[in-house]
């Protein structure tokens, strides 16, 4: 919670016409639109007259929080996030929902919009009611409310793969027995079988936990158990006579309707004296029955038919070519990674094992594909991918490792559109190469771990299509990614991640003129790199001077880093000229490292945030302790910012990787939120000497 001072909090002043308006601010990813959108909005609200409070929603928790009074002599609220935000407080009052962007590019004509926006009846006050929800002016430009429920899911579905995933991995690399005929068991009553078994948990919770967070985006907290259960269901095929169950697809599938049939029975009328209880015994007890007989008896069926049926249709096609049997195999496999069409496949290959083991290696080729394919696009093209994604990328290589398919659910789940028909390529690949090589795999298990353990005849041929296969799903993900990207738009929306189902636009604050500032470039840059919202205190008022103007930033930023005017010309120069001005600390061990790693960085993305401004970092253990320096150039350098300014304030951030997390964020949100001022820039740039340059310093704080 901020103090009285927080200058977001400007509810005491006197409005024009006694108008007094709240805002709230989020965003799933990046390190600046959060505290930006709140900046631009308190901006904006000072120089009408307005009072404005603004809550800030970032990955430390609400900040500035509206409160019930706050609420209950407000005007309007303004909602701009590309998160999901309660509503239901804000019950009865004028509301209007945007994306977090929008704050930042249009913050007067939201103060405008929002004096006209409908006003929020008390039932549409969900989680999910975001974007275009009853109640409040979607503008159209918000994230849509399916989008925000399928991005909920996977959030909260992603450690339960990476967890589930490498502790059965580690299990069978350590605990594992090779047989005689090349297989991995791990013996009973043992110590590794106890953490498989953990790890298998986690694989089967995954599915639930995807499908409750979906519904409960959706329907609030009524919905999470009829979602989980609904999961559950969906993920256990004996209860509607399937040997297998309908995986990540069924959850995204019984999440929806959990949330969509919570909110229905939600409108439904009922006596008073009955609401009390419908949220915690009716609603869950009523939206759990129907949606699991729902699913029990009216989809568990096509889906056992289409198990059965497609079984029977691969049996026919033994006789055919190899290639095309590794082709329909590698598509299936790869299509659902652990529901009914991936199951097929693979029960098909393993019921072959004693009689045809070439069908079993199709599938085995086919397995690690989708996992080694998804973590390897992490790598190709990191700034299209936030920090939880590129380290479920890591995870997914180690488990395609061995042939834990299901580690690229994540992926598949957060943008099926571009992943699915990126590993059904990739599989079909690996499958038709396998299948041309006749290689033989002697166990029901796939990747290369079985090549590895003796169970693969044709070894060499195994992971060519294997390594081929993987090549075809990274290249196309990220080609994939990269033509969704190109169809957003310039400015903002252009550099901003990529993890929704389907291309979303996202309105390009223009560049030139007033109210942008670094603020759109700043988001869009550190969104398409860095992963959660900067743990900060509130910015000070803008006269405020520091208590002591030798130290900045913690002390991080001293005078002995601060540097009047760069002697480079190049950006490489420049950060190598600005790495030797932080070693002049005595923090940096390794200055030729810190300089790898800031490069390293800038090729991930540029970190020229526009407005004539730079910000190189580093996350690196060559330095000791964070620090952090300031320098300017007069003629500016290129760095490839995206309106096109040179940069002339340039400050180089570089942490231990051991304080690569909220303070690094902190340091970053700070100063995009000061560097938005444009009469701050005005005077760093225009302060005659080092002392006058540690004296504007000295405001952030």
């Amino acid at each position: 919670m901020t103090s009285s001072a927080d200058p977001r909090d400007e509810t005491g002043k006197e409005a024009e016409p006694g108008l007094r308006l709240l805002a709230v601010t989020a965003c799933p990813t990046g390190i600046a639109h959060t505290y930006m959108a709140a900046e631009k909005l308190t901006q904006a609200a000072e120089a009408r007259g307005i009072g404005m409070k603004v809550e800030t929603q970032g990955s430390i928790g609400a900040e500035n929080v509206l409160t019930d009074n706050d609420v209950r002599d407000a005007d309007g609220i303004i909602i701009a996030a590309d998160k999901d935000v309660a509503q239901d407080r804000f019950a009865g009052k004028r509301v209007l929902v945007v994306g977090v962007a929008e704050g930042i590019s249009d913050p007067d004509g939201l103060i405008e919009r929002v004096q006209r926006a409908p006003v929020l009846s008390g039932g549409d006050g969900g989680p999910g009611a975001g974007a275009g929800a009853s109640g409040g002016e979607g503008g159209g430009k918000g994230r849509s409310i399916g989008y925000k429920a399928l991005m909920n899911g996977v959030s909260y579905m992603i450690p339960f793969v990476v967890v589930g995933g490498l502790l059965i991995a580690v299990s069978l690399a350590l605990g594992g027995d090779p047989q005689a005929d090349g297989g991995l068991v791990i013996p009973d009553d043992t110590f590794w079988k106890h953490v498989n078994d953990i790890g298998t948990i986690g694989f089967t919770l995954m599915v639930p936990i995807l499908s409750g967070y979906i519904a409960y985006a959706i329907g609030d907290r009524p919905a999470l158990v009829p979602g989980m259960i609904g999961g559950w269901i969906a993920n256990t095929g004996e209860l509607y006579d399937s040997k297998s169950g309908a995986g990540f697809i069924g959850a995204i599938v019984t999440g929806f309707l959990a949330g969509y049939l919570v909110q229905w029975i939600k409108k439904a009328p009922i006596p008073k004296f009955v609401q009390p209880i419908m949220p915690i015994i009716v609603i869950p007890i009523v939206a759990t029955s129907a949606l699991g007989l729902f699913f029990i008896y009216v989809i568990g069926r096509p889906i056992s038919w289409v198990f059965e049926n497609l079984t029977d249709w691969l049996g026919g096609l033994t006789g055919t070519s190899a290639a095309l049997l590794g082709i329909i195999l590698g598509l299936m496999i790869a299509f659902d990674m652990g529901g009914p069409v991936n199951k097929t496949a693979f029960l098909f290959g393993a019921g072959l094992v004693s009689k045809n083991p070439e069908v079993m290696g199709m599938c085995a080729a086919a397995i690690p594909v989708p996992p080694l394919g998804q973590g390897l696009a992490t790598l190709l093209r990191r700034r299209y991918f936030d920090q939880q994604e590129r380290d479920t990328g890591y995870a997914a290589l180690f488990m395609g490792f061995f042939g834990i398919t299901e580690g690229a659910i994540p992926f598949a789940a957060a943008r099926p559109a571009r992943v699915i028909p990126a590993n059904m390529l990739g599989g079909a690949v690996a499958g038709a190469i396998a299948g041309i090589g006749s290689v033989q795999d002697n166990v029901p298990h796939g990747g290369p771990i079985v090549a590895v353990l003796g169970a693969i005849d044709g070894m060499a041929v195994f992971f060519i299509a294997i390594v081929i296969g993987t090549a075809v799903t990274g290249v196309t993900t990220v080609a994939l990614m990269s033509l969704g990207r190109g169809g957003a738009g310039n400015g903002a929306a252009k550099a901003a991640t990529e993890t929704e189902a389907a291309a979303v636009s996202v309105p390009e604050p223009a560049l030139a003129g007033g109210g942008t500032g670094p603020a759109a470039t700043a988001a869009a840059t550190e969104t398409a790199t860095e992963t959660a919202e900067a743990a900060d205190e509130p910015a000070p008022p803008a006269a405020a001077e520091p208590a002591d103007a030798s130290e900045v930033l913690s002390g991080h930023l001293t005078r002995s880093t601060v540097k009047e005017e760069l002697a480079a010309t190049a950006k490489d120069d420049a950060i190598r000229e600005m790495a030797g001005l932080l070693a002049t600390t005595g923090r940096v061990t390794d200055p030729e490292e810190l300089v790898r790693a800031a490069l390293a960085r800038e090729d991930q993305g540029t970190t020229g945030l526009g407005e004539e401004i730079a910000i190189p970092h580093a996350k690196t253990d060559a330095v000791s302790a964070p620090v952090v320096g300031f320098a300017r150039s007069a003629e500016g350098i290129e760095w490839g910012a995206l309106d096109g300014t040179k940069a002339r304030l340039v400050f180089m951030i570089s942490v231990p990787e051991a304080a690569a997390g909220d303070e690094h964020l902190r340091i970053l949100a700070l100063l995009s939120r000061k560097l938005m001022d444009p009469g701050y820039r005005e005077r760093l740039l225009a302060a005659p000497d080092r002392d006058a340059i540690m004296s504007v310093l000295g405001e952030i704080r």
